[in-house]
């Protein structure tokens, strides 16, 4: 392991910054996590909610479960971590985000290169004709219809289907020119999102985890620290802005 001065100069000194977020950071927000003990999956079984078959099977279900899901994130207000990360852009030439989660808050907190890998619950799309239906969503039917007839779905990548590409392919542009990876609360065991951390390591950056407890990824991890990323990422920040003397 590295000292802290060690950690902090390598990222003052970083042209390029990568934060890879999950679910982690969303429940310091308040929006419950999928896994873990107390994870909704413990609860509910992905493949009745969550793939295009059950969509297509009892949609009604599903558009109750992502409303609901829809009224948590639209209550909840973007942390610590997530405005720390927006922050890291006032001093770094290049910050971006690489995100599993839908909850569109690293946008909100200000966050300007967003990539987002499973998607985005505030867009929802037609899928007959593909068009897409976000703030004017019809949301008085229980199931809402496009103008064309077809059923609108949210626009989430669901157990079986693939990433969109270029997100993936932008999220490996940004991965192969940047100097700092962070994890930050991702329990590293979601495919292919979690390559993305084998492949920063393979790039030679230097991995910086942020997470409540050891993952997968900690084995690969040059740097380690555990515990809340919004008490953790302000206190880097703040190092950071010392170090270079602002």
């Amino acid at each position: 392991m590295n000292s802290r001065d060690d950690v902090i100069n390598k990222v003052a000194s970083a042209k390029s910054i990568v934060f890879f977020t999950g679910a982690g950071v969303s429940a310091e927000s308040g929006i419950p996590v999928f896994r873990g003990k107390n994870g909704i999956w413990n609860k509910l079984k992905p493949e009745e909610l969550a793939n295009f078959n059950a969509f297509l099977k009892n949609p009604e279900m599903v558009w109750e479960w992502y409303n609901h899901r829809k009224q948590i994130i639209d209550q909840s207000e973007p942390n610590a971590a997530h405005l720390s990360i927006s922050e890291f852009q006032k001093y770094f030439q290049n910050v971006s985000v690489i995100t599993q989660n839908i909850d569109n808050l690293h946008r909100r907190a200000g966050s300007k290169i967003v990539y987002e890998l499973h998607g985005n619950i505030e867009r929802n799309y037609c899928i007959n004709c593909r068009t897409f239906y976000n703030d004017d969503l019809p949301f008085e039917e229980k199931v809402p219809k496009c103008k064309c007839g077809g059923l609108i779905r949210p626009d989430i990548v669901w157990f079986g289907e693939m990433l969109p590409e270029k997100e993936f392919t932008s999220d490996e542009k940004a991965i192969s020119g940047c100097n700092i990876f962070f994890i930050v609360g991702t329990s590293a065991v979601v495919y292919p999102a979690a390559s993305l951390i084998y492949a920063a390591k393979d790039y030679g950056a230097f991995i910086i985890e942020i997470n409540i407890e050891k993952t997968n990824a900690s084995r690969i991890a040059d740097q380690s620290f555990f515990g809340k990323a919004g008490d953790i990422l302000p206190e880097i920040l703040n190092l950071i802005k010392t170090k270079i003397n602002i």
